[in-house]
């Protein structure tokens, strides 16, 4: 086998096309994701009765079990949810209606709920127990002293953590080919194939993945240096 550095090229145009689904996976996944992780994180930060231990227990068993495996569950189980509950309350809404996407946001988003409600708990933590004190002594309610003073402060500190799961995520929709959708990983599959060129299709396929990596990690730089600006110590 010999390599054809001008199919590499060849390769990387034609896959571009696919980067638009691999970014909104990634999006869809880290937005939905993050909404489930800030609240299954205060949930087991705060203790909450009755919702601590189902808490505790959905990132126990997602972070125990493999991302493509919730993918599947999710593909082979929601239809089945879905019609059984169309036929009993005679929705004409079916399974088939749902678009082959629409499995890898849900469950992506489920698997990135575990693992982000783990990065914001750190968060959480890193800000100091007396920081929510001194707000209930000016008059604030929780809610507001979370949402002035603890989120914000342990979003900075989960910054470095939170860019490190969007890189995780952006490479884990890679398994979005397994239930038809063609991301960067299925074009480049599908690309190959044509030609039956593999190694520079995929090598193509990794060049983009590594420089939307790159970006990724230049964002987080900027917002990290932003944030320093107005940082006054507030986070341990």
């Amino acid at each position: 086998m010999t390599l054809d550095p001008s199919f590499i090229w060849t390769a990387f145009v034609q896959i571009l096309q696919a980067i638009p689904t691999t970014l909104n996976i990634t999006a869809v996944s880290m937005v939905f994701g993050l909404l489930i992780g800030t609240a299954v994180a205060l949930v087991r930060t705060y203790r909450v009765p009755v919702l601590h231990p189902i808490a505790a227990a959905y990132v126990t068993v997602i972070r125990g079990t493999p991302m493509l495996t919730h993918l599947l569950l999710i593909y082979f189980g929601l239809p089945l949810i879905v019609d059984s509950l169309a036929e009993q309350f005679g929705w004409s809404f079916r399974s088939v209606s749902i678009p082959m996407i629409g499995f890898a946001y849900l469950s992506f988003s489920i698997t990135a709920g575990a693992y982000l409600s783990e990065v914001v708990r750190s968060g959480l933590l890193a800000v100091s127990r007396g920081q929510i004190e001194a707000a209930h002594s000016i008059g604030m309610t929780l809610t507001q002293a979370l949402r002035r003073i603890v989120l914000p402060q342990a979003f900075a500190a989960s910054l470095p953590n939170l860019s490190n799961a969007t890189i995780g995520i952006l490479h884990g929709s890679t398994l979005a080919f397994t239930v038809s959708v063609v991301d960067i990983n299925a074009q480049a599959q599908i690309v190959a194939s044509t030609n039956w060129k593999f190694f520079e299709a995929y090598l193509a396929a990794a060049l983009i993945f590594w420089g939307l990596t790159v970006l990724i990690e230049r964002a987080t730089a900027l917002i990290e240096k932003r944030i320093n600006v107005y940082d006054r110590g507030g986070v341990a």
